[in-house]
């Protein structure tokens, strides 16, 4: 059994900042990538930044404004974002691939959480 709990979503002014965490727990042998992505109504869920080792990707649309980090003794994934714009409002899941004693490789996904952006 694998659970990803993402803490950190809410309402923020056009401009400030939040932080999204995301940690997976479980009998889990090895994370292979983990990541952020997003979704608003009438849009497919798109990908906003994952981490794999040491590299990372971005979406080109928050570069320079959100950065994704990684614990991995906590299986624990953070998104810094700045400089948040009204076109960053969406819901947010974590994912994560990566492999179990009992399934082996696997995909995982959080619930979401709410992002708003909105004076």
């Amino acid at each position: 059994q694998v659970q990803l709990v993402e803490s950190g979503g809410g309402l923020v002014q056009p401009g400030g900042s939040l932080r999204l965490s995301c940690a997976a727990s479980g009998s889990i042998i090895r994370v292979y990538t983990m990541g952020w992505y997003r979704q608003v109504p009438g849009k497919q869920r798109e990908l906003v930044a994952a981490i794999t080792g040491g590299s990372t990707n971005y979406a080109d649309s928050v570069k320079g404004r959100f950065t994704i980090s990684r614990d991995n003794a906590k299986n624990t994934i953070y998104l810094q974002m700045n400089n948040l714009k009204s076109e960053d409002t969406a819901v947010y899941y974590c994912n994560a691939r990566l492999t179990t004693f009992m399934i082996g490789q696997n995909e995982y996904w959080g619930q979401g959480t709410q992002v708003t952006v909105s004076s």
